[in-house]
This record gives structure tokens, C-alpha cells and sequence, in this order.
């Protein structure tokens, strides 16, 4: 299990916790953002390292952006002693975590989850890879970081579209495990918040779960509502001008996976209604064309979760409480993408 630290001061703390480390060679991996956001504030505090800046955005979470970390490492001589520290979203540890555990058949690393997202979603539970062929973390391996260090003080850095884009995260929490959290969350004025509670409340949810069932064999499966039609949306949507950032295409999934739960597990309308306020309310809503459908449906099948020809989707029995293993059919999927069309924003 990895050490979860909670930092007042990230400088600080990183670098006290870098003192109790034995290394050889202290690596850095970041995005091309993140070294000009988040660097500086860490940058005086650090001891001597070498790092590394690959270019920002999802589209570049794949091999050619693994070769030049793994050149990078190469050229620098790292070591099987070395330390690695991811630092920046999701795609920084994701990709960062994936290229340390595979470089030398593995070297250690540490993640400093810079995003909303990546403090409350990808901070925990050692899932590491990349993006395939236009499909969403389709290469990886479960590999636990030594250590994560999460600060509020990042999330200043961040353009409002980044922390909605966590908050979407935040939500699904409550969704799947706490509905006295989902109600506690903000709609309106969302971005007026405790963020530090926020952050503790949510890790604390997702680290249950994974603890539970560390390898995704059962219970794990839920942290993936609202993610099987809202993986593919961002996928198919990836290189296109309709691009969507990821929580975006989450609260997508979570409004169709909504309607899924009430269709096939009898999620109450109340229920139903009180998930489309708050999405709406924060989200808004964009148009799937028809023609869009069979594309999107394509890549559902390629979900992680599924087995053979079968769609299998996490849903709602109610807020607060979600099932797994659900087998869903290609014209049910159909039906929930038609459901998000009719709804008004």
C-alpha cells in the first residue's frame, strides 16, 4: 500500500520526505505545463536531479511519449537505484508510473498529483498505462507508487475547466459509495469549496475500495460508473474539435450509466432526476449525433470490464450504492445516448 501524505506545505514536505529516501539518482517527469505552473513552486526545496518534460494533453499519453522518457532515463543513466517523481495529472503519473515500472524491469517512483482529478482519482490504486489506437489505457500494469504527496496549494494553478473537470471524480464518489456526500456537493457556486476536505473525503473512498480489491477482480469494478460510455465519448471525441476534457466526458457517462441504473436495476426516479440536476447544473450537455453512435458503441466494447462479446457496466441500485457485472445490450446503450439527447440543460 502506498504512503498517502496530506501536505500543508508540498515544498517542505517533498523534501523532507526525499531526505528519509536511499537513492542514486533523482529523476523528475512532468508535462510541458506543469513545468511552468508547479515546478517553481517545488523547484528551490529540491535536492540535485535531472527531469524530464513531455508535451501536455491526453493525446500524448501514449508510446512515442514513452520512448522519450525511456531515451531520456537512458541518456541519464538511471539506475535500478534511482527514485522517479511524477509530477501533474493524471497523464503524469499514469505515463510516468508506466515508464518507471517497465524501465529496467522497474524502478521506484513517487506521484505529486498536481489536478483536481489526479489528487482524487489517479493519486490512489497503482492502475499505470497509456492510450492505444484511440483506446483509452489500453496498455498498463497495476504497480504501487512508494509514496504520494497531495497539496490543495496546485489547484490554484489550475484554469477553472481542469477543477470541473476533477469535480466530476468527486461526484462519482458519492454516486457509488456516500449519499450524504453526493447531497453535501455543490451545484451551484461549485467552485466555492473545502477543497482540502474534499480531496481527504474522496481519497478516502477510492482507498477503501482498492484496498478491498486491489487487482479489480469485484468491488473495484465500481469506481468505473459512468466511465464505460464516458471512456468511449473521450476517445471518440479525442482528436476532433468537440474535444472533451475528461471529467466532461465522465458526467456524460455518468448521466447515461444513470439512466442504465434506473432501467435495469430499478434506481429510483427521484434519484435519477437528483443525478441529472447536478450534472446538468454543473456540466451542462452537448450533442451526440446519431451518426456518432455506432463509433461510440465500438469502443464500449473495448472496455476493460467487459468479458468476451458481453457489455459489462457498474450501475446504480441507488445513490450510494452500486452493483457491478451488469451485462447491458448494444440497443440499451443506444437507448441511454438518445436519453442524454432529449435532456434539457
Amino acid at each position: 500500500m502506498e504512503t498517502i501524505i496530506f501536505s500543508s506545505n508540498i515544498a517542505q514536505d517533498l523534501q523532507r520526505y526525499l531526505s528519509t529516501k536511499k537513492y542514486s539518482k533523482l529523476g523528475l517527469i512532468m508535462d510541458s505545463q506543469t513545468i511552468n505552473h508547479c515546478y517553481p513552486i517545488l523547484s528551490d526545496d529540491l535536492p540535485a536531479h535531472s527531469m524530464y518534460a513531455f508535451e501536455a494533453g491526453e493525446k500524448h499519453k501514449n508510446l512515442d511519449s514513452c520512448q522519450g522518457i525511456w531515451q531520456w532515463m537512458t541518456e541519464t543513466n538511471l539506475d535500478r537505484k534511482s527514485l522517479i517523481v511524477n509530477i501533474g495529472g493524471g497523464v503524469a503519473g499514469d505515463m510516468g508510473g508506466f515508464c518507471a515500472s517497465t524501465y529496467k524491469r522497474g524502478i521506484r517512483f513517487v506521484n505529486i498529483p498536481t489536478t483536481l482529478l489526479s489528487q482524487v482519482d489517479a493519486s490512489v490504486g497503482g492502475k499505470l498505462g497509456i492510450d492505444f489506437n484511440g483506446f483509452k489505457n489500453h496498455i498498463g500494469i497495476f504497480n504501487q507508487p512508494e509514496g504520494v504527496l497531495i497539496s490543495d496549494e496546485f489547484l490554484q494553478t489550475l484554469p477553472e475547466a481542469e477543477l470541473r473537470s476533477g469535480y466530476a471524480e468527486v461526484i462519482k464518489h458519492g454516486l457509488i459509495r456516500n449519499e450524504n456526500y453526493f447531497q453535501s456537493l455543490k451545484a451551484e457556486n461549485w467552485q466555492n469549496q473545502k477543497w482540502k476536505d474534499i480531496i481527504s473525503v474522496s481519497v478516502g473512498i477510492k482507498r477503501e475500495v482498492v484496498d478491498k480489491d486491489p487487482k479489480e477482480e469485484g468491488l473495484r469494478k465500481i469506481l468505473n460508473f459512468g466511465h464505460t460510455i464516458g471512456h468511449a465519448i473521450e476517445s471518440h471525441y479525442l482528436d476532433t474539435p468537440y474535444h472533451l476534457l475528461h471529467g466532461e466526458a465522465i458526467a456524460i457517462g455518468m448521466l447515461t450509466e444513470a439512466f442504465l441504473s434506473h432501467k435495469f436495476l430499478r434506481m429510483p426516479q427521484a434519484d435519477l432526476e437528483s443525478i441529472e440536476q447536478k450534472l446538468l447544473a454543473i456540466y451542462g450537455k452537448i450533442s451526440i449525433a446519431d451518426a456518432d453512435f455506432d463509433a461510440i458503441i465500438k469502443r464500449c466494447f473495448q472496455d476493460k470490464k467487459n468479458d468476451g462479446e458481453s457489455l459489462n457496466f457498474s450501475l446504480l441500485k441507488k445513490i450510494g450504492t452500486c452493483d457491478f457485472n451488469i451485462v447491458v445490450g448494444r440497443e440499451a446503450v443506444i437507448e441511454a445516448l438518445e436519453y442524454y439527447n432529449s435532456l434539457d440543460d
